[in-house]
């Protein structure tokens, strides 16, 4: 694949990086960027990320691997997925006020993964997200069986995970993003 159709989306990133050093100490952009040549595909994700409002960055660098994690660094969850239930059973169990989709279908569409409970406190870590949103994250099994979906947000200064039907949405929830290169 060439790269060189998305030159405007690796300046972005570049940009990005630089002005948000503290999410990525001490790795530097040129790694950043042979990997992303090494793996041109990862780019098409990587602008879905950018053109749903995700304003994805890296957030880790595996030091033995090589391996770049971007991840959606907007302040509130990306404005372009939104108003989505949780998955497919709870879109298809919606007969009334059905959301225009899911999380995870939207996000298996763009190639992410949904952020994990942990990998979202993490995340909170770098910088304050979804103060006045909140974003779907991946669920346990256990939950999910029993008509459940997790999703986290920050108010009053601390992060908060909650549940919630997995068949809900709102216009004020989405869900972030997690890609591996």
């Amino acid at each position: 694949m060439n790269t060189s159709k998305y030159q405007d989306l690796i300046t972005t990133l570049h940009t990005r990086f630089g002005q948000h050093l503290a999410r990525h100490p001490g790795v530097a952009w040129d790694a950043v960027l042979e990997r992303l040549q090494a793996h041109p595909a990862s780019l098409a994700a990587l602008q879905e990320m950018e053109h749903t409002g995700g304003e994805p960055d890296v957030i880790a660098v595996d030091g033995q691997s090589g391996m770049v994690t971007f991840c959606d660094c907007c302040a509130e969850s990306p404005a372009g997925r939104r108003s989505l239930c949780f998955d497919e059973p709870a879109f298809n169990a919606r007969k009334e006020n059905r959301p225009a989709g899911s999380a995870m279908a939207m996000a298996a569409a763009i190639g992410v993964a949904l952020l994990t409970e942990e990998q979202y406190r993490q995340l909170q870590q770098l910088g304050e997200f979804d103060r006045k949103t909140s974003s779907w994250i991946a669920t346990p099994d256990s939950i999910r069986q029993l008509g459940g979906a997790l999703f986290g947000d920050r108010r009053y200064g601390q992060v908060f995970v909650y549940h919630n039907g997995a068949q809900s949405y709102y216009a004020g929830r989405g869900f972030r993003g997690l890609l591996r290169i």
